[in-house]
């Protein structure tokens, strides 16, 4: 592919995720299996609840005997955890509280306040209930045997719990992936370092990233701006799962990411997308190694890390590399030229009904402060030109905010 060509930023999705296979599978307590994927399909051993209970405080009784004004006899009171002894006759009832199980006879709960009083054993019914009401049926969470959780079902804490409530401890999972971070450049120095240089801040910026994701991160330093010397630091990251380079894969005299990359037998998918910012991003691959190459500028590295290596993160743990879209409106107009599609950082607030996004005032790739308190991208398609104020427009939630 000749490096003047620029891949529609679907396209190089579209590469990327065709690259990724969800990674070999582990045991992992569901402690550390929530945020990750179930590798496999998941039976449930036991039937949850293992009875009818009461979803209120209030009385079980007989939906045939619920009328207005009618009069229930209270013939037994129940906890949570107690047997009923008696089977309901017409006209009878039992007091019950939240989670106690039914009674024989019983198929429907009165709420309390939904009666009065007559008297120490006997209630008046002031509503009807209909037939299941306030019931929590048997096997409403589970029945034993029967799928509880789908392969590749995300884990949250529901899930979690649903778990636990089997007796389960631990599940199968897709490893999380190992991911080397490295940067390149003359002008580097890493945090806490006195000299003139610029800080690197994209290492640990993407390390926290990568590990929000679920991945394991590494940082292999930084590369001073030689061949030999980018050659050698990429070269310790090509064991992982995934090599995320920093700097250096533009076109410039001192870019050697590329050259580097394929010195060491990585073939390169793509390199250079029809986008801004982050143009310059790379892909490859050697073996079972995804490799990115991110821009120097920490928002255009922040903003590729968000629409590339995100999803391949993902991917590689079972989960949907979807990117995370919801529609709104544009606040105010916004114009550029034809050729490139734009993901602009934008604040939103709610109005009517729908997210309103407000373009922040500096869209510059090379300061942080053109990303700091971003909530979303806003997609603009590569052929637009302007989109005036109240067009409707695509929000891709970020995932590098608080």
């Amino acid at each position: 592919m000749p490096d003047n060509h620029l891949t529609p930023v679907d396209q190089a999705l579209q590469w990327v995720l065709a690259a990724c296979s969800p990674l070999s599978l582990e045991s992992a307590s569901i402690e550390q299996a929530v945020g990750r994927a179930l590798a496999s399909a998941v039976l449930a051993r036991r039937t949850l609840p293992p009875f009818d209970n009461s979803a209120m405080d209030g009385y079980a009784l007989r939906s045939a005997d619920a009328r207005a004004g009618a009069a229930l006899q209270i013939v037994e009171r129940l906890f949570p955890g107690q047997t009923p002894r008696v089977t309901l006759e017409p006209g009878q009832c039992a007091r019950i509280m939240t989670g106690a199980r039914l009674p024989a006879g019983a198929d429907a709960v009165v709420m309390q306040e939904r009666t009065r009083p007559l008297g120490e054993d006997q209630i008046e019914l002031l509503e009807v209930p209909r037939p299941r009401a306030n019931v929590r049926d048997e096997g409403e969470d589970a029945r034993a045997g029967h799928q509880l959780l789908p392969r590749g079902a995300p884990l949250g804490l529901p899930e979690a719990g649903l778990l636990w409530a089997q007796g389960l401890r631990e599940v199968p999972v897709h490893r999380r992936p190992t991911v080397a971070i490295g940067s390149s450049g003359d002008e580097l120095q890493p945090i806490g370092g006195q000299g003139p240089q610029i800080i690197d801040t994209n290492s640990p910026s993407l390390a926290l990233a990568v590990a929000r994701q679920g991945g394991l991160p590494t940082q292999l330093g930084t590369a001073a701006d030689r061949l030999e010397a980018v050659t050698a630091l990429l070269s310790k990251g090509l064991t992982s799962d995934v090599l995320i380079t920093v700097a250096g894969v533009s076109v410039g005299d001192k870019d050697f990411v590329r050259p580097a990359l394929e010195a060491l037998g990585v073939e390169i998918i793509f390199h250079r997308v029809a986008m801004r910012p982050a143009k310059p991003v790379l892909f490859g691959r050697r073996g079972g190694t995804l490799v990115f190459g991110l821009p120097g500028n920490p928002t255009s590295a922040l903003v590729a890390f968000e629409l590339f290596v995100r999803p391949a993160l993902r991917a590689l743990q079972g989960l949907s590399p979807a990117w995370p879209v919801v529609p709104g409106r544009l606040h105010t107009r916004y114009a550029k030229a034809a050729g490139l599609r734009h993901f602009v950082r934008v604040t939103t607030q709610l109005e009517g009904g729908a997210l309103v996004a407000t373009p922040l005032p500096s869209q510059t790739s090379g300061a942080l402060s053109s990303a700091a308190g971003a909530t979303y991208l806003m997609s603009v398609p590569a052929e637009a030109t302007v989109l005036e104020a109240q067009a409707p427009v695509d929000l891709i939630s970020v995932t590098w905010g608080a």
